[in-house]
């Protein structure tokens, strides 16, 4: 039974704390859309995305009103393109072009799955794929494109991070009169997840049910009060446990949400993504939890520390609220869209080097940071390299989403609007890794790899 302390709480939490539905995304196999030509699998695909996620924009409207807690997004992500590619050859853009129609028609603010899938090598269709992603995300408005590079079990494939250094680059370049807004919508994964509600990175995988409904919860705002109500002479222990509890809170509301829509869209419910992923909404930032907990800038010394006692008491808290904890789930560090994050870096206490440091004990990895335009594809790929390293030794997910600023002057920011916030432009180490990208090859995978 709620209480009505309980439902005052929650009606706190959604009016002055921003908590919200980050996402409902709609899981779709498209396996059975493969076909030898691929126009005949491009009409499959269009009647099916059609044929089950047609109400589901009407389905979170009507939740929203309903329990009165925004829902902010609503997607749709399918299985990696690069499947049916291989299966049918031909002109990837036409994949993108039909994925854009019926995202567009039914509504929905994005749809992931322009992906592929290369950490041990290239099958058939993923490296035209792969090349065809910069038109891809420059041609359509709703697509997004993501590529595993690496895993804890196969290592890191060297030659596919070469490639994707030049082509964030290329995706940036061909949208620069968009803001760039190309590279926004591209992700290079390591241990990339089946079951991830979150954009640029989300794709159906080949493991998971036909169609499936998974929910993303998100309230850095919600944590920050409660941290800030702790007297400032307490243990981080206490900290951890206010942390754990109200993450309890927040995801029970995400099961509500992912249970109601599985019933009225009559397909089975996946997971809850709690993942504390801000807006570039004042007091809707973790680099604010973290300075809440004591640190006097994001950045400073303890940084890294505060944000692991953040992502393992998010987690802890929200396992115990659902059954289907999944996806990411744990505190997200984009720049762009995180308002203390933006403020770090004018103020000077935060670097990329120390947002590597941060990504080793949070979700995802280098996430929405403007680097300079002219910005060396090979250092690009040096960074994706970092990156997927961390994931691959720690058996975790780690990623790279960054936009070069093409055309910007170095004083100038990129304002991408929305959630996806300002960007400032952030210094970078100019030292080449040229000599190491380009031997190219496999990272071994580490010993730990060995388990079976």
């Amino acid at each position: 039974m709620i209480s009505n302390q309980e439902i005052l709480e929650t009606i706190t939490m959604i009016q002055d704390q921003s908590l919200d539905i980050r996402t409902i995304t709609m899981g779709i196999s498209l396996i059975d859309c493969m076909d030898a030509d691929i126009k005949k699998s491009c009409d499959k695909i269009y009647k099916k995305i059609y044929r089950v996620a047609n109400k589901l924009v009407e389905t979170g409207e009507y939740l929203s009103k309903k329990y009165g807690i925004p829902i902010i997004n609503k997607r749709v992500a399918v299985t990696p393109i690069s499947l049916l590619l291989g299966a049918s050859g031909g002109n990837p853009l036409e994949y993108a072009l039909i994925l854009d129609k019926v995202a567009c028609d039914i509504g929905i603010d994005f749809i992931g799955g322009f992906s592929a899938l290369v950490q041990k090598g290239f099958a058939p269709g993923e490296r035209e794929l792969i090349d065809a992603i910069p038109e891809a995300l420059s041609i359509t408005k709703k697509v997004c494109a993501s590529v595993n590079v690496g895993s804890t079990r196969a290592g890191i494939n060297l030659d596919a991070v070469k490639i994707m250094g030049h082509k964030i680059l290329e995706a940036a370049t061909l949208t620069k009169d968009n803001e760039c807004m190309g590279a926004g919508k591209l992700v290079v994964f390591c241990n990339a997840v089946e079951d991830n509600p979150f954009m640029a990175g989300a794709f159906h995988g080949i493991g998971e049910n036909d169609v499936v409904i998974n929910v993303g919860v998100s309230g850095p705002g919600v944590v920050r009060e409660a941290i800030k109500k702790i007297p400032a002479d307490a243990e981080i222990s206490e900290i951890a446990d206010t942390i754990k509890k109200t993450a309890f809170k927040i995801t029970r509301m995400g099961q509500l949400i992912g249970v109601e829509a599985s019933k009225m869209l009559m397909v089975p419910f996946g997971i809850v993504d709690l993942s504390l992923a801000p807006t570039p909404a004042v007091g809707d930032s973790v680099a604010h939890i973290i300075e809440e907990m004591g640190i006097e800038s994001c950045g400073g010394y303890g940084t890294t520390a505060a944000l692991a006692i953040l992502n393992d008491a998010v987690k802890k808290g929200g396992v115990m609220a659902s059954s289907r904890v999944g996806g990411l789930s744990g505190a997200f560090i984009p720049v762009s869209e995180d308002a203390g994050m933006i403020a770090a870096v004018e103020r000077g206490s935060l670097s990329i080097e120390k947002l590597e440091a941060m990504t080793a004990v949070c979700s995802v990895g280098l996430d929405m940071i403007v680097i300079p335009g002219d910005t060396h594809p090979d250092i690009i790929a040096g960074m994706i390299a970092d990156e997927a390293a961390i994931g691959m030794i720690n058996s975790k997910t780690t990623a790279v989403r960054i936009i070069p600023a093409v055309g910007k002057k170095d004083n100038e920011g990129v304002n991408f609007g929305g959630l996806f916030g300002y960007g400032p432009v952030m210094k970078i180490n100019r030292f080449s890794p040229s000599k190491f990208i380009n031997r190219g090859g496999q990272i071994p995978a580490p010993i730990q790899s060995l388990k079976n």
